[in-house]
């Protein structure tokens, strides 16, 4: 793919330089310079009319700024369900899939506006802009080492926060319990590899009963962080053949991996779902909403039209060996959101040619299971993880 660049005028001179954005969005077709002298009402009114904000005032303003622009974001739907309370009390109430689009719509929109203010990177990923933190490290973990012919380039203030975020996320790590003792026990998500904060399913890894025999083989397809390899490595399974397509995933398990000690048992491989060969035991925890990402993070959440889902259950069985069992890791949100029903679910088994073995559940312990004022609060309350147990139908 061709490299894409960023369009604007400066002091009477067109200007250009490379365009970054891990949502993967277009440049911005207009562009305007800001400063500290531009205020947040005159920049919530160009940003939502798609009008970039090029900044070249101070780092930390800017970051004041982002902050009255997501204020400014968050009261509109409050206005907008105040206004409407009476004429609601008319209409039917919405339906869990509506309100999870609507969420969902409403998230898209407050990303695209906030993406609107943009900064300018050096070559060398520094950023040339009074109290600017030095963030090179960050962006050359999200980015890749620097390219000298590359040059200048222009990405938002929200991406290079993400990327600071990440990489203090990577340096400190996340405590897995199901590891072992601190401090041998930490998984470092890298930037753009879903941290595995939830800690349910990898607690449901580690307790449920192996298959038996010796000399176990296990895949785990969409390994990401490469946390429910190590936890099967540490568990004493022989051989883990852990696989994913994406370049930061792999980088990423394999670092982890390596860290925990556990590399020797545990290869990684880029593919497409199934290693070749055979495997007692198969695991797999694909991405739990069948809705379309809208960025490369969310891969990790959303699983288009099931994709990843059926494509596991379909091929299981052409994977395990006699006596295996193929582990899905699911939670049962999308069936609260209206997204998929547990029939659907059970005949997608079916069709595949598995019978259900056997069905462990756990119950979320994250906060917003708890948090009233989530969007999606019902549907998180009752939400439950289960892990089953797969194997053919005989």
């Amino acid at each position: 793919m061709q490299p894409t660049h960023i369009h604007w005028t400066e002091a009477g001179q067109a200007c250009s330089a490379l365009w970054r954005s891990e949502r993967g969005a277009a440049p911005p077709k207009r562009v305007v310079l800001a400063d500290d002298t531009t205020t947040a009402d005159d920049a919530y009114h160009l940003a939502c009319e798609g009008t970039a904000l090029l900044w070249r005032g101070d780092f930390q303003n800017a970051r004041q700024l982002l902050q009255a622009l997501a204020r400014r974001i968050d009261k509109t739907p409050q206005r907008k369900q105040r206004a409407a309370k009476g004429a609601a009390i008319h209409k039917a109430p919405a339906s869990p899939a509506d309100s999870f689009n609507l969420h969902r719509q409403a998230q898209a929109q407050r990303a695209r506006v906030l993406a609107m203010v943009l900064l300018p990177f050096n070559a060398d990923y520094s950023v040339p802009l009074r109290r600017a933190p030095d963030a090179r490290k960050a962006c050359t973990e999200a980015w890749g080492p620097v390219v000298a012919e590359d040059g200048a380039s222009v990405a938002s203030l929200r991406d290079l926060l993400g990327m600071t975020s990440a990489h203090e996320w990577r340096k400190k790590g996340v405590e897995i319990s199901a590891l072992g003792a601190a401090p041998n026990n930490r998984i470092h998500p890298h930037y753009g590899v879903f941290s595995p904060v939830r800690g349910e399913y990898v607690d449901l890894v580690a307790t449920t009963p192996l298959p038996r025999g010796s000399n176990l083989v296990a895949f785990d397809i969409g390994t990401g962080t490469g946390v429910l390899s190590a936890v099967l490595a540490r568990r004493g399974v022989t051989r883990v053949v852990a696989t994913d397509q994406d370049p930061r995933a792999l980088a990423c398990a394999r670092a982890n991996l390596d860290q925990l000690g556990v590399a020797a048992q545990v290869t990684v491989l880029q593919t497409n779902l199934f290693p070749e060969g055979l495997a007692s035991l198969v695991v797999c925890n694909p991405p739990w909403l069948p809705a379309r990402p809208s960025s490369p993070i969310e891969y990790a959440v959303y699983d288009e039209n099931n994709q990843m889902l059926l494509g596991f259950l379909n091929g299981l069985v052409a994977h395990l060996a006699p006596g295996g069992e193929g582990w899905l890791i699911l939670s049962d949100l999308a069936e609260h959101l209206g997204l998929r029903s547990r029939e659907e679910l059970l005949a997608a088994f079916a069709t595949a040619g598995l019978q259900v073995l056997g069905r462990h559940d756990a119950k979320p312990l994250h906060p917003k299971a708890t948090d009233g004022t989530d969007a999606l609060h019902a549907a998180r309350a009752a939400e439950i993880t289960s892990l089953w147990r797969l194997g053919p139908l005989h």
